[in-house]
């Protein structure tokens, strides 16, 4: 089956990402998270365990804020504010994350959504669910010339 690549980011273009998959966006069911933090965002989040997500942040744009269990790092802009993606670190040490359905380019392609409670769960469950769950990740940092 070919890959599909879809683009999102923020509002000003200082943080965009690149979600390869073979599904159809409209195949997606965002996951909304029903925690404080993520509905204050209207987040809710697409990932493919067998895609492929690349973050391209300046660290100068970059925002990361951790909350409840703190095993999940989410990534905002730090010049509009948009809530772009949330990463993780498994134990074996790969990064995996999910990209917020609203910052995708093509967000209308998305039809309905389902509410998850990751809250509810342990802190070595929510590490699990995501490592199986979330898109193989790569956040690209350019190196500062200073």
């Amino acid at each position: 089956m070919s890959m599909s690549h879809h683009g999102g980011g923020c509002h000003c273009g200082a943080l965009r990402w690149q979600f390869t998959t073979s599904k159809l966006l409209g195949d997606f069911v965002p996951r909304a998270c029903d925690c404080d933090y993520c509905t204050r965002h209207r987040a809710a989040w697409v990932s493919d365990p067998a895609g492929q997500l690349q973050i391209h942040a300046g660290t100068a744009k970059l925002q990361r804020y951790r909350q409840g269990s703190g095993q999940a790092e989410f990534l905002l802009c730090r010049d509009c504010g948009v809530l772009v993606a949330v990463i993780a670190q498994g134990d074996d040490g790969r990064l995996f994350g999910a990209v917020n359905r609203n910052a995708f380019d093509q967000r209308d392609a998305f039809v309905t959504e389902t509410v998850v409670s990751p809250q509810r769960l342990a802190a070595e469950t929510k590490l699990e669910r995501w490592s199986g769950l979330w898109t193989p990740t790569e956040l690209v940092i350019p190196q500062s010339n200073a």
